[in-house]
């Protein structure tokens, strides 16, 4: 026993045709009749269908004159010189008359023959020119409703369009009153498998005439099964069968609408007893839905140009406002609403550099902290959609309801930069025609006893509440994410090249400003000198003077020692960065502990008490590290001296493969309203101004430790400051 399954079927060779049609199959080189249906007897007068195979129509004359008659066979070769282009006659066999169609699939060429049938109920206006004229697409798809209604008579036809998701929904409907509505509701996926929407795209009108019928069999003399994709008479799969009776209908009719070369939906008629549809009136109905459907796809572009005219217009007034600011973070963060209307979020949030900005409804921002990290970690592409954001990640992420959706761009990974847009939980509900739900049934084909999923059973609407979602994010938002994308790397672009400009000429600047530093530094030191010396001769000499006179010289050299010790400390500045430097292994505890005698004695705090620890090797240049530790030492001792018990505590271990000193004071301590300039040159804290100093101490040990691949930082309080110096583990570097 088999197992057949939806998406499995082989749906295209039934080895059947439906009982109204009639088949005949001859060989497309020698056009002798190589498979026929076995109903053929019926219409064309013979006794022994065998005798028909290896025969070709033009040997039959009697049987098969109609045929030879027809414009469309006389001319065959013509008409079948391309694959599966069907041409239409008809013909009249013994009173009646039958519509011929031909055409050629691969080796066989297909001769199809049904009734006419008359419909004495068709109506045809001229209302099928208004559909270029509407202005919605609703309206156009009703209006084709309308027309159709008069020349099919079906019971129901409805427009149903497919979802991204593969699901489908009505969305526009018509019936003859007697009939609940289906407007609105949803269907699964596999009630339209997917090698059925392949068929679709192939033969676009399919219509079975009576779902309680036989099929008539395909008798042929080839072993295998005739591929009937574009036969109209195509026999029905039993799994399509069963589900148009749990339907409650007989008989049924599609016409597929191809909108962009895709199936976008189908025209779907039921009808509750079995009802036959004219070939005439089928490929009628095919025109005015091409019509409707050129219609559809027409307003679609309308309203798209109008859309990208509109974009284009924002976002021209956004690059225009991007350019005013010196930064992309700036640019970012100044239009950040502007930024979250144009692809219609509730919230926008922009990550760079350790900083989180916001506008409007989004998650806190341990939340954004989270999204950040996960996006850094689990995708390489730099956009990232989900309208089921919360439903997926909700848990792991610790997310709200502000986040159901979300659109992540990563402008720069290397710097975790991101642009996140976020639209907040839909309360959705979904109406189904029925329980999708489908059970297994056994019955049996050819003898075999096969087993297939069965149809569900129930088309009565049910509702499915969808959490964790939000609306989803249109073809126009990603447009809008894509112009946004571009914006940002224009503007990256430009304020590069901007920003590389000026950081040229900032260069030649500095080292014109390094060059005058140190010209000017070492040049002044003699001139200070001889004024210094004269300064003190005069006050040498002037023993019976008055205090105010000596006090005046005095304050006089102190500013000479000021400006002297300035140039010096300039000078060291402009040497850390550009003397050559030579990193080996350092020991560092005999200079540290000159370092501090030295300074316990310059700044007269002999009760200073220092506990020096474990300090291991460093690698460093030995002359610049002995600036390093001159400047921070000198500092902790002398803002530390007016305390009561001043005390320096230095320390030195071993963290992975750095090395890391910490040198602590219970001194004054650093205001945080100055910890943005505290390594900035001349800088001088409010609360230090009693102390002597010219602010370029620390401005040396952060050029220092820069260039010796190093690191300085600091923490403080009112209780004290500890310096914290990071260098690199001699004894790593030496396994390399």
């Amino acid at each position: 026993m088999s197992f057949v399954e939806c998406h499995d079927e082989p749906i295209h060779i039934p080895g059947s045709i439906q009982s109204f049609g009639y088949l005949i199959g001859i060989d497309a080189a020698s056009h002798e009749i190589s498979f026929f249906s076995e109903n053929i007897t019926g219409l064309f007068n013979f006794s022994s269908p065998n005798d028909l195979f290896g025969k070709k129509i033009s040997e039959l004359p009697e049987i098969f004159r109609s045929i030879s008659q027809s414009d469309i066979f006389r001319n065959l070769e013509y008409h079948t010189r391309r694959e599966n282009e069907t041409y239409f006659d008809k013909i009249q066999v013994g009173a009646k008359n039958y519509h011929f169609s031909v055409f050629r699939t691969g080796e066989n060429v297909f001769l199809e023959f049904e009734e006419v049938i008359s419909n004495p109920e068709k109506r045809i206006t001229n209302k099928y020119d208004n559909f270029y004229i509407i202005e919605d697409g609703e309206e156009i798809w009703n209006q084709l409703l309308s027309t159709l209604f008069k020349i099919i008579n079906y019971d129901r036809i409805m427009v149903y369009e497919f979802m991204s998701d593969g699901s489908g929904k009505v969305i526009a409907e018509k019936t003859n009153n007697n009939l609940e509505s289906y407007l609105g509701l949803h269907y699964p996926e596999s009630d339209i498998p997917r090698q059925a929407r392949e068929l679709y795209l192939k033969k676009r009108k399919r219509i079975f005439s009576n779902v309680h019928s036989d099929v008539v069999p395909i008798l042929s003399r080839k072993p295998d099964l005739i591929d009937l994709t574009f036969a109209g008479s195509r026999a029905m799969s039993p799994i399509h069968a069963q589900y148009i009776k749990n339907s409650g209908a007989s008989s049924s009719f599609s016409v597929s609408i191809i909108i962009d070369d895709q199936l976008w939906g189908l025209v779907t008629c039921q009808n509750v007893t079995p009802k036959h549809i004219d070939l005439e009136d089928r490929v009628q109905a095919g025109i005015f839905t091409v019509l409707a459907s050129n219609a559809f796809s027409s307003f679609k572009s309308k309203k798209e140009l109008e859309y990208r005219v509109n974009l284009s217009d924002k976002v021209a007034s956004l690059k225009s406002d991007f350019l005013r600011y010196d930064t992309l973070q700036e640019s970012l963060s100044e239009n950040k609403e502007k930024i979250r209307k144009l692809i219609e979020a509730d919230g926008v949030a922009l990550v760079y550099d350790g900083e989180i900005i916001v506008e409007g409804n989004v998650p806190d921002r341990e939340a954004i902290t989270n999204i950040s990290e996960w996006a850094l970690n689990n995708f390489e592409d730099n956009v990232y959609i989900s309208r089921s954001f919360l439903k997926d990640f909700g848990a792991e992420l610790m997310l709200d309801e502000s986040c159901a959706g979300i659109v992540i761009y990563i402008i720069d990974s290397s710097k975790k930069e991101l642009l996140m847009w976020f639209r907040k939980e839909f309360d959705e509900h979904i109406s189904w025609a029925g329980n999708p739900e489908k059970k297994i049934e056994k019955f049996s084909e050819n003898g075999e006893e096969r087993s297939m999923v069965s149809p569900r059973q129930s088309f009565e609407a049910f509702t499915e509440d969808i959490k964790g979602h939000s609306k989803r994010w249109s073809t126009r938002n990603e447009i809008a994410i894509q112009a946004i994308r571009d914006i940002i790397l224009e503007t990256s672009h430009k304020q590069y090249s901007t920003i590389k400009s000026l950081n040229d000429q900032l260069r030649k600047v500095n080292e014109e400003l390094d060059s005058f530093s140190y010209t000017i530094s070492h040049d002044l030191g003699t001139p200070l000198t001889i004024m210094k010396l004269n300064a003190q001769m005069l006050l040498n000499g002037m023993k019976n003077a008055e205090d105010n006179q000596k006090k005046k010289l005095k304050a006089i050299i102190d500013e000479i020692d000021s400006m002297a010790d300035m140039m010096h400390d300039v000078l060291q500045l402009s040497k850390a960065k550009h003397v050559d430097i030579k990193l080996e292994k350092v020991e560092t505890e005999q200079i540290i502990k000159k370092i501090t005698d030295n300074a316990k004695m310059s700044f007269g705090s002999d009760k200073t008490e220092v506990e020096i620890h474990h300090l291991p090797e460093v690698l460093a240049d030995k002359t610049m590290i002995h600036q390093v530790f001159l400047n921070i030492i000198n500092n902790a001792v002398k803002y530390s001296a007016q305390k009561d018990a001043p005390k320096i505590e230095i320390r030195g271990e071993e963290k992975e493969d750095k090395i890391v000193y910490t040198i602590s004071d219970n001194g004054i301590g650093i205001p945080e309203a100055s910890r943005e300039r505290m390594f900035k040159i001349f800088n001088r804290m409010d609360n230090a101004k009693k102390f002597k100093g010219n602010g370029v101490g620390l401005s040396i040990v952060h050029r220092i430790m820069k260039r010796i691949g190093g690191n300085v930082e600091y923490v403080s309080s009112e209780n004290g400051t500890s310096f914290i110096l990071t260098f690199q583990n001699p004894k790593v570097l030496s396994l390399v």
